[in-house]
């Protein structure tokens, strides 16, 4: 890959060259690379799951182009060369994060983290059996990072707490934290 600058032969040439060439732009830079051919490899199971994975990451960034607040959202996420669409792949690409659930007196905190937003977080508590007891969307806290529930009652005998993290895209991550 070479990178073109002030030249008059290439300053409005785009494209292939003889099968061997390619010019484009980028972020205002010309570039000339090797033209890309087709791999004659199977692809393996792990690149058969990212693309799958982006085709539905594609799909999602294409959906929220039709709304303007999502969109203006991605877009102040964008860095330079970066735009609403390439942030929404990422977002989409990409689970949230659960760093740590914590206990504190009779509240569950969650912190939860994901590199654009967390939309929301489930909190499941079950008893030791792993009957549901109670069930309910936590509170953001201030810090935007730590997401609090405030439970009814301590089940008896040891409980589990299931924590479901969506971020805007809807991924989930699922943590199960066994207290005594």
């Amino acid at each position: 890959m070479a990178l073109v600058k002030d030249s008059l032969l290439l300053y409005a040439v785009r494209g292939t060259l003889g099968d061997q060439i390619t010019i484009y732009e980028r972020n205002g830079q010309i570039i000339m690379a090797k033209k890309r051919t087709k791999s004659k490899k199977k692809p393996t199971k792990k690149q058969l799951e990212a693309r799958d994975r982006m085709k539905v990451a594609a799909a999602y960034a294409k959906s929220i182009l039709k709304d303007p607040e999502l969109k203006a959202y991605y877009k102040s996420k964008a860095g330079p060369g970066q735009n609403a669409y390439n942030m929404a792949v990422k977002d989409a690409y990409n689970s949230p994060g659960v760093q740590n659930v914590q206990l504190k007196d009779d509240t569950v905190v969650v912190t939860a983290r994901n590199e654009f937003r967390v939309a929301e977080v489930v909190v499941n508590v079950l008893d030791a059996a792993g009957n549901v007891k109670e069930r309910g969307n936590a509170v953001v806290g201030r810090n935007g990072v730590d997401w609090y529930y405030k439970m009814a009652g301590m089940p008896v005998g040891g409980m589990v707490i299931k924590v479901v993290v969506v971020n805007l895209p809807g991924n989930e991550t699922i943590k199960v934290v066994q207290l005594e």
